[in-house]
């Protein structure tokens, strides 16, 4: 590695930015399997995309299809997954868009570690903090069923523990409200903060 070293062009992130006018960040959103993660940046990327924001969503399940299938679901590989995601992340904030990631990501120190990448107020943590019970009810992929039958080994929140943030900077229990509401609550959160202008949105509705 001594041998490489970055370079710097001359098109960088604020001139993105501003080309595109709004704020990169990333959106990281974590949760239990089955708590709305992917709906709910799912829906808000819907709404910032309809009102002309340039926007990508990473989410857990496709990036397994590509850029992490040769990896499985050991402690390791999790962790090397979230890794990749995380780097991929910023170029792509690099590249000035709003990022959107979905991914359990059940420990504070993965989080932490991909939060530490990014410059102060670039790395926005949002806790879907839906009950268990709730996730359980949902179960829309089976995996809780194999999980309590023991198909299924280190299971977050059945076989494996999930650590809920500490701070997040928005927390969001998808089995209270609305769709609608807890995607204008986001929403309110990123134009308050500066990464959109509201404006945008009113002309689009």
């Amino acid at each position: 590695m001594s041998n490489i070293v970055w370079h710097q062009h001359s098109v960088d992130q604020a001139a993105r930015a501003k080309l595109k006018g709004q704020n990169p960040v990333l959106l990281w959103f974590t949760g239990l399997s089955g708590a709305g993660k992917s709906t709910l940046a799912g829906a808000l990327e819907r709404a910032l995309f309809e009102a002309g924001f340039h926007t990508y969503l990473l989410d857990g399940d496709n990036v397994r299809h590509g850029l992490c299938k040769d990896l499985g679901f050991s402690v390791a590989d999790r962790d090397e997954n979230l890794r990749r995601v995380g780097e991929v992340a910023k170029l792509m904030v690099d590249a000035g868009l709003v990022v959107l990631s979905a991914f359990i990501s059940p420990t504070r120190e993965e989080r932490d570690s991909i939060r530490e990448r990014f410059p102060e107020g670039q790395f926005i943590e949002v806790h879907v903090s839906t009950p268990l019970s709730i996730c359980e009810q949902r179960d829309p992929k089976g995996l809780y069923v194999k999980a309590r039958r023991g198909e299924i080994s280190n299971f977050t929140g059945i076989s494996s523990p999930y650590e809920a943030p500490l701070s997040a900077e928005l927390t969001i229990d998808t089995s209270k409200g609305d769709l609608s509401s807890q995607v204008s609550a986001l929403i309110d959160y990123l134009t308050a903060i500066g990464v959109i202008n509201s404006s945008r949105l009113t002309a689009s509705a």
